[in-house]
C-alpha cells in the first residue's frame, strides 16, 4: 500500500529532453524548473517526472545510422538509454526530494514516501509518452503535463505551413486523426501515437505546453488558465 495520501493530487510530467539539454544543459531553466516543483511539491501535489531523449538521443541514433545498418529496435535501444542518463541527471538534481531509484517499469506503483519520482524509458516501440501514460494509469492520476519546445498542438505543421492554426482543445479522436497511429524512433511529434492510443482508453487528460515558460506551467499547476493544448 502507498504511503502517501489517498486525498494528495499527482501530477505527472514528460518532460522533453530537449529542454534539459537544447545544446547543452539548460542549467537556468532547471533551476527554475526545480524551485517551481519543489514550490507546489510544499502545496501538497506529488509530481512524477518521466524525462525524454531528445536532442541528445537524437544525435546518437543518426550518427549510429551512418556507421552500422540498424533496425527500429536498436535505434529505441539508444533512445531509452539517453532517457536513462537524462533522468539521473534529474534525480540528482532533486537530491534529498526524489525518491532514490528511477522508475524503470512504469506498470509498477513504487512505494515511496518522497513527493519526486523520476523515471526513464522503458521498452522499444514507444517513446517516454507512452511511460508516462502508463505511470498515471499506475498511480491513478488524472491528468499529464507534456512539456517541449512546442506552445500548442497545430492543425499542421508550423514549420512548414504558414498558416497553421493553434488548437487549443482536442478530443483524442481528432488528436490521433493528426499524428497517426505508427511509431517511428526520433520522430518529433507532440504526443506519441501509440501512448496516445492508451490516453484514450485511460481518458487521461493530456496538456501539451511550452516547457520553457515557468510562469505558464506554474499557472498549469494552479489550476489557473493557462497557455497550451488540452486533449481528453
Amino acid at each position: 500500500m502507498d504511503t502517501m495520501s489517498q486525498e494528495q493530487e499527482t501530477v505527472i510530467i514528460s518532460l522533453g529532453g530537449s529542454i534539459i539539454v537544447p545544446d547543452e544543459v539548460d542549467v537556468r531553466f532547471l533551476k527554475r524548473f526545480r524551485e517551481l516543483i519543489l514550490k507546489h511539491v510544499r502545496r501538497g501535489k506529488r509530481f512524477i517526472i518521466i524525462t525524454g531523449g531528445g536532442k541528445t538521443c537524437r544525435r546518437y541514433q543518426k550518427a549510429a545510422a551512418r556507421i552500422s545498418k540498424l533496425t527500429k529496435t536498436d535505434l529505441d535501444w539508444l533512445g531509452i538509454h539517453s532517457t536513462i542518463f537524462n533522468a539521473q541527471f534529474l534525480k540528482t538534481m532533486f537530491k534529498g526530494h526524489a525518491h532514490h531509484e528511477i522508475i524503470v517499469n512504469p506498470t509498477e506503483k513504487l512505494v515511496s514516501r518522497k513527493k519526486i519520482l523520476i523515471g526513464a524509458g522503458w521498452k522499444p516501440g514507444c517513446s517516454t509518452d507512452k511511460d508516462a501514460v502508463l505511470v498515471a494509469r499506475a498511480f491513478k492520476a488524472d491528468r499529464l503535463a507534456n512539456l517541449s519546445n512546442i506552445r500548442y498542438v497545430y492543425d499542421k505543421d508550423p514549420k512548414y505551413h504558414k498558416d497553421a492554426r493553434p488548437l487549443k482543445e482536442l478530443s483524442w479522436r481528432e488528436f490521433r486523426k493528426i499524428v497517426g497511429n505508427k511509431w517511428d524512433p526520433g520522430a518529433n511529434l507532440p504526443f506519441d501515437p501509440v501512448a496516445s492510443r492508451e490516453a484514450q482508453k485511460l481518458g487521461l487528460e493530456v496538456a501539451i505546453m511550452d516547457g520553457n515558460d515557468i510562469r505558464n506551467l506554474d499557472k498549469y499547476l494552479s489550476g489557473r488558465g493557462f497557455r497550451g493544448t488540452v486533449i481528453g
